[in-house]
């Protein structure tokens, strides 16, 4: 890590600490770096803290070593508005999208340029308990030797002594039954009071309406909540590509276009890709 390095690390993290309103939240949703630490790191005191230490904010932060930046497509754009809708008039909305169409990345970016954005990566393994677990360690709160009715309390009663706050379950249809289902309460405990996201690939549209043909329990519940409609995101386009490549720095129109045949509509391909050209030319 370089001191230039290091300063734009900072830079991150304060932008990062006023969105989330206390350095003691952010240190709790990082968990493997302490108050302490970013304390040392943000009055410059940074002679004894290892550069293991920096690399960990710096990924927890997304700032990566290739520099990347973050392109507006039209998806994005879109997936903003409805951030924007669904926090400020504490709906809850479904979007469904192909693999790689920029969905995560447009909701890291919304949730780092904006209070009360709680994003959470869905995983297969989740139970209730984990679920419940990830949402407040979001929200900088601790759980350890919290019972599940505890833990549900204390995400109600945060998230509604709270201006606007809207909760993105992304790949939300990675998420067992049990724990999709626990959905339902969650929407029952803070209607009107939370916004509330699914983001997925279709998989998830099509596992709701066959769940809620097969009269199986809760679907039709979920279904409801959603507004009986999955709001689905358009392919990525020639013009998304090129938005990608001009930014990170490949303006050439004859390596945008072979970059946008190669890549499948897959924005992490086109990432690659990108890289991959840069690094040819510099060679």
């Amino acid at each position: 890590m370089t001191q230039q390095d290091k300063f734009v690390v900072v830079e991150n993290l304060e932008r990062y600490i006023a969105q989330k309103g206390s350095q003691n939240k952010v240190a709790a949703e990082m968990q493997s770096v302490s108050a302490a630490t970013l304390s040392q790191m943000r009055n410059h005191n940074w002679e004894n803290i290892a550069d293991e230490m920096w690399r960990r904010v710096s990924a927890f932060l997304g700032i990566g070593a290739n520099d990347w930046k973050f392109a507006e497509t039209n998806n994005s754009k879109e997936l903003m508005r409805l951030f924007s809708d669904a926090q400020g008039l504490s709906l809850v909305m479904a979007v469904t999208a192909n693999a790689g169409s920029g969905k995560t990345e447009t909701a890291k970016y919304y949730e780092a340029d904006n209070a009360n954005v709680f994003r959470l990566s869905c995983n297969e393994y989740w139970d209730k308990k984990w679920f419940l677990k990830e949402l407040l360690s979001k929200m900088g709160k601790e759980s350890d030797g919290m019972t599940m009715p505890e833990m549900m309390l204390k995400v109600v009663t945060t998230l509604k002594s709270i201006d606007k706050p809207l909760i993105i379950l992304d790949e939300a249809d990675k998420l067992q039954d049990k724990v999709l289902l626990f959905f339902i309460t969650l929407y029952n405990e803070l209607e009107d009071h939370a916004g509330i996201m699914l983001m997925a690939t279709r998989f998830l549209e099509t596992r709701i309406k066959r769940g809620v043909t097969a009269q199986k329990k809760g679907y039709r519940e979920i279904y409801s909540r959603i507004g009986l409609r999955f709001i689905e995101l358009d392919p990525t386009s020639y013009a998304d590509v090129k938005s990608v490549c001009e930014i990170n720095g490949v303006t050439d129109e004859r390596a945008i276009s072979a970059i946008s045949k190669d890549c499948d509509g897959d924005i992490r391909r086109v990432k690659r890709l990108v890289i991959a050209n840069k690094r040819a030319n510099a060679a």
